[in-house]
């Protein structure tokens, strides 16, 4: 694997671009490592096409979700050293960095990623387990959502496009119901222009704020789930 030439794989948005011929896979699912092999690659592109770093002259921070299992761990450390030679390593909760980040040592992160979101209260420095919520639900399942709302038929239906659009036009409204009468008053008051690739601009009106409404409506989707402003609540109340 180290200084690998054949190109087996690409990461990230070159993979993307060239999801018509190839498998798409994901290393990480619910923020935890399921394929190994393909998150040797992808760190394999991180050192060497990215950072352009030899890893075995640097210590490495690798950031791990709640939940990660001992067997996780072992195997992440495992690779690390025997594969890329790290001189040395520490793996560190992320929702401990955030608050840290943050200049704090206590405090509630809800972190939500590509497939999960978690509500982890820290305290002096230490995650507290137990009052650990999860809801199965992240950005991709967003983009899916209004891909749907989209009815995805027109021609420039193009999922890193809708992607765009969800990260470029969408927003939360502090009062949903409120927002939805808006918009049967005066459609015009939420709607905004996207412009497609071929310079057509579309308008989208209550899709806007529909969208990212699925984090606190699970429902929407048909799950049986707490939204993530109620999953933080929880999470506090165990503390």
């Amino acid at each position: 694997m180290v200084g690998m030439r054949l190109r087996d794989a690409y990461v990230g948005y070159e993979a993307q671009c060239k999801r018509g011929i190839l498998t798409l896979k994901y290393p990480v699912k619910h923020g935890l490592v399921t394929n190994w092999d393909d998150m040797e690659k992808l760190w394999h592109h991180a050192f060497y096409s990215e950072l352009c770093v030899a890893p075995e002259e640097h210590p490495v921070l690798l950031t791990e979700a709640p939940f990660n299992s001992n067997a996780n761990r072992e195997k992440m450390t495992q690779i690390i050293f025997e594969t890329f030679n790290i001189p040395a390593m520490y793996a560190a909760n992320k929702a401990v960095l955030s608050v840290f980040a943050n200049g704090r040592t206590t405090g509630i992160v809800v972190d939500s990623g590509d497939d999960v979101t978690h509500a982890v209260p820290v305290y002096e420095g230490h995650v507290l387990p137990h009052a650990i919520s999860q809801l199965v639900l992240g950005g991709r399942d967003l983009t899916g959502h209004l891909i749907r709302d989209l009815n995805c038929v027109l021609n420039w239906c193009d999922r890193d496009m809708i992607c765009n659009m969800k990260e470029t036009i969408a927003y939360i409204a502090l009062d949903f119901e409120h927002e939805i009468d808006k918009a049967k008053t005066c459609s015009k008051s939420v709607e905004k222009g996207f412009e497609l690739p071929d310079g057509q601009v579309i308008n989208i009106g209550t899709k806007r704020f529909r969208c990212p409404e699925v984090l606190f409506q699970p429902s929407l989707l048909g799950m049986e789930e707490t939204g993530i402003h109620e999953k933080a609540y929880n999470s506090i109340m165990r503390c």
